[in-house]
């Protein structure tokens, strides 16, 4: 399983969001599963669709739990975590999961993504 975790504002296109994952994605193997937290997922969800790739919805509880490689003081101060895309790609990969990319910022500063991979199917 490889998900792509996303953080971003709520002013977001889709092309930020293309753009966030195509820059984490760079080299890597290709994603199985988008990642955000729970209550952003209605927005990411035109890109899951358009991407035909399943949408893990993580709650808040979860992500603030996960340990992230990134500290962004904007994310923390209304997350608390260090990096949402971080932490819903290492919660929705599951147990043992691993980061393959830190957070990528769209060049628009709207979006970012990191990818994870874990062992679950």
């Amino acid at each position: 399983m490889i998900v792509a975790g996303f953080g971003f504002r709520s002013g977001a296109t889709i092309e930020s969001l293309r753009a966030a994952l195509a820059l984490a994605q760079s080299g890597l193997p290709d994603v199985t599963h988008l990642a955000t937290a729970g209550d952003k997922a209605p927005a990411l969800r035109p890109l899951a669709e358009a991407l035909r790739l399943p949408l893990l919805a993580v709650e808040a509880e979860r992500l603030c739990a996960i340990p992230t490689a990134t500290r962004s003081s904007a994310s923390r101060k209304a997350r608390r975590t260090g990096s949402v895309a971080e932490a819903a790609a290492l919660a929705a990969a599951g147990a043992r999961a691993r980061l393959l990319c830190s957070r990528q910022i769209s060049p628009d500063r709207m979006a970012v993504c990191a990818i994870a991979q874990g062992l679950s199917a």
